[in-house]
């Protein structure tokens, strides 16, 4: 991409604006409502201050804690503290004048403080009569009454020319994430429509039944390391149908703009400043509102931690039991099988206790330690000693017979120690898991081979969908002779997808498993040294080095060929997959920077405590960040350092996730068992534990459908709109607060870069 100009600044500030009215980011109240719905944030003035504590404000003076105001942040658009001259006077009008031209330019009516409106109960929202009952209303009066809440309010940054710049440099960032993440044709607002469900099989009741789907006629093949499809009529091949938004060196410029920028001197110096404030209006917030917060859970009937829905939103297959459950059941498969035929081994074949023999290992030998799975002190920055702990008592037979789908029983050990594992989840009701399961690259069929064993085992819970993780073991499949290029690496991985998409019959079990995977992950050893990639890097076809490929490398063109895939799906009306890569765990942070632009959602993300920039970015563009203390603990980050409660304090969407079980937790429940280590350690309250809860909910890939029964009507909406205490236990005060405060931080960034542009614009 050339460097931007001044008129792609404004234009930056334009779309980024849209973007965010679009989505309900910026502003509430935007969209149509039915008559009767009043909404909550509005109908209020401004009440004579409560508090008074000294906390701020001009000098000799305080700022005040005052109820909820119609304003933003408590004080009118665009009106910095203090500003009583008419020159600032002027300066403001000029500034808010800007930002409503942008307003009217994205469709709005009345500027962005028309957009929030005040009204009361028969105003501009429009409430009329009610039809609930007595004690519904007396039950929603008690709720509404705790909606309110003391806010801090704070004295506008001082713009000075540098701020100025480094909003807008923050703006042109958010601008480049949005050229290129994917977003479905069908946002969740356009699907408001549908009904609620309360599990999956509630949408599809018969999971593996195969619906046939006419072959399609596309042609396809890959150029440049990216798949090109090409339409039924276009014998020649020559418009791709589903390009991506740009090259790999397009992608790889961006990305080093967005380091060049997270280096800047101001820029961190500014970010740091924002987080800072967050994590301190947090802290009051807590301190002010604790305990509205605890009346109005209190007074939400039913609900509480433990029967809100909690997703683990990043955990792998392999390792998804706890130590004693694959104990139980290995002890139990040498006590009724011992002579199942299960591996071939030295030419060859042995049963079950033969392999036990040659271990020099009975049943009753066995026992948690034996095992010797669980991460302990001496995989501390380890990574390679972390993965031999997959292999029970330190055998990687033990590992082929019992966690692996590809073996001699075709996995039949592995398929009823899973089903056990659902069976775990679906008796808790309100736990769901988002299994990882591996496809390497190595071979084409593995897919169809992944394909049999979980379509054939009918391994389905309506507490789990599917992630497909791929290993980045390029240099390992080279060396060993398995591959010659990247190329071929891609084309094992993307060509039977892209043949299933356009004709399903090719692979029939593929396109039913395909219709319960959500997403793709990316996973390795983050810690390794790698070569940043560049413009000029090689193409896939022509890496044949022994050399791994680079982080940013995989990622570029795993996330193309996705695009591509999704847009093509998209066309045949199938579903579609997200990006969700493992990020920021160890190494340098230009995995962040790539994850940052071209996903939805990552694992760990521990390394954005080491970059103030890609912090503040990830927190105003709400990048799900799936993270596991208790895994970082055994790997790469003590416990007590873990950033988890800064990144939750300073309004980063966080959730909780297990990661690795056997290795990792000891009970039956390991993903509260995260929660109550979290809640311990970290002090958090009822409030903040459900809080989190709902952000794994949203950062899944559970149906649309699910969300609504799981969270709100409508979801998708920020702050109280979008939740239901009846549902999440979530009070609708600590999702206003974190709304309010996001909307400061966005009206801050685009009145920076509007007198920025106007600046520049202006000299020019």
């Amino acid at each position: 991409m050339a460097t931007a100009t001044s008129s792609d600044l404004f234009n930056a500030c334009h779309v980024v604006l849209l973007q965010h009215l679009s989505d309900a980011q910026l502003v509430e109240g935007e969209s149509p409502r039915a008559p009767g719905h009043q909404h909550p944030a509005v109908g209020r003035s401004a009440e004579p201050a409560q508090h008074a504590h000294g906390l701020g404000g001009g000098p000799g003076g305080s700022a005040p804690l005052r109820k909820a105001s119609p304003v933003l942040g408590g004080m009118p658009l665009g009106a910095p503290a203090g500003s009583t001259s008419s020159a600032a006077a002027a300066q403001d009008r000029a500034q808010k004048a800007a930002l409503d031209m942008m307003m009217a330019a994205a469709g709005g009516a009345g500027g962005l403080t028309g957009k929030l409106g005040v009204g009361g109960a028969n105003g501009p929202n429009g409430a009329g009569p009610s039809d609930k009952t007595p004690e519904q209303l007396s039950a929603a009066a008690t709720l509404a009454s705790l909606d309110d809440y003391s806010r801090v309010i704070t004295p506008e940054t001082a713009m000075t020319d540098e701020v100025e710049e480094v909003c807008a440099l923050l703006v042109e960032c958010l601008e480049l994430r949005k050229h290129w993440l994917f977003k479905p044709m069908l946002s969740p607002e356009a699907r408001r429509h549908e009904p609620e469900a309360a599990v999956p099989s509630d949408i599809n009741p018969q999971p593996f039944a195969y619906v046939p789907l006419p072959p399609s006629g596309h042609t396809f093949r890959m150029v440049d390391g990216v798949m090109a499809v090409y339409g039924p009529e276009d014998r020649q091949q020559a418009v791709n149908m589903f390009p991506v938004p740009g090259t790999a060196a397009e992608f790889f410029t961006d990305m080093h703009r967005i380091l060049r920028y997270a280096s800047s001197g101001p820029v961190k110096s500014y970010c740091h400043h924002r987080l800072m404030l967050l994590e301190q209006k947090f802290n009051l917030h807590v301190m002010l509102n604790s305990d509205k917060e605890f009346r109005a859970q209190k007074a939400a009937p039913h609900r509480d931690f433990y029967n809100v829905r909690k997703v683990d939103t990043h955990i792998h297959h392999s390792a998804c039991m706890h130590q004693k459950h694959l104990l139980r059941f290995i002890k139990s498969k040498l006590r009724k099988e011992p002579d199942e035929v299960v591996i071939f081994r030295d030419g060859k074949y042995l049963t079950l206790k033969e392999v036990f023999e040659s271990l020099k290992l009975t049943g009753y030998d066995l026992n948690v330690d034996t095992l010797d799975m669980h991460a302990d002190k001496n995989t501390f920055h380890r990574f390679d000693k972390f993965n031999l702990k997959y292999n029970p008592c330190g055998q990687s037979r033990l590992r082929e017979i019992f966690i692996k789908q590809d073996n001699l029983i075709h996995g039949r050990f592995l398929a009823e120690l899973t089903r056990e594992v659902f069976s775990d989840l679906e008796s808790s009701k309100y736990q769901h898991a988002e299994m990882r399961i591996s496809v390497y690259g190595r071979k084409a069929m593995e897919w169809d081979i992944l394909a049999a064993w979980v379509v054939g085992f009918q391994l389905h819970s309506d507490n789990n969908v599917w992630l497909i993780q791929i290993p980045r073991l390029y240099n390992v499949y080279k060396e060993t002779g398995v591959i010659e290029n990247f190329q071929q690496m891609l084309d094992n991985i993307f060509e039977p997808l892209f043949e299933v998409t356009a004709d399903p019959s090719t692979h029939p079990q593929l396109h039913v498993l395909l219709s319960h995977v959500v997403g793709f992950d990316m996973v390795d050893d983050e810690s390794k040294s790698e070569r940043r990639p560049t413009k000029h890097s090689e193409p896939p076809q022509r890496w044949n080095t022994k050399h791994n490929c680079a982080y940013a490398y995989y990622a570029y063109y795993i996330y193309a060929n996705l695009y591509a895939l999704n847009k093509f799906r998209e066309s045949r009306g199938l579903n579609t997959f997200s990006f969700r890569p493992h990020a920021g765990e160890a190494g340098d942070i230009d995995h962040l920077v790539a994850s940052f632009m071209l996903c939805e959602n990552i694992a760990h993300g521990i390394n954005l405590r080491k970059s103030p920039c890609l912090q503040y970015l990830y927190y105003l563009a709400q990048i799900g960040l799936c993270m596991s203390p208790l895994s970082n603990n055994s790997l790469f980050l003590d416990y007590h350092r873990n950033p988890f409660p800064l990144f939750f304090a300073r309004g980063l969407s966080v959730s909780l996730s297990t990661d690795d079980p056997v290795m990792i937790h000891l009970t039956k429940e390991p993903l509260v068992e995260e929660y109550s280590v979290a809640a311990q350690v970290f002090k958090m309250s009822s409030a903040d534990l459900c809080e989190i809860a709902r952000n794994g909910v949203l950062h899944s890939g559970f149906p649309h459908a699910c969300k609504k029964h799981w969270v709100a009507a409508e979801y998708w909406r920020p702050g109280p709109d979008g939740n239901d205490i009846h549902k999440t236990n979530v009070p609708n005060l600590r999702l206003r607060f974190r709304h309010e405060t996001y909307v400061d931080e966005m009206r801050l960034l685009l009145h920076g870069a509007v007198a920025y542009q106007t600046r520049k614009t202006a000299r020019e």
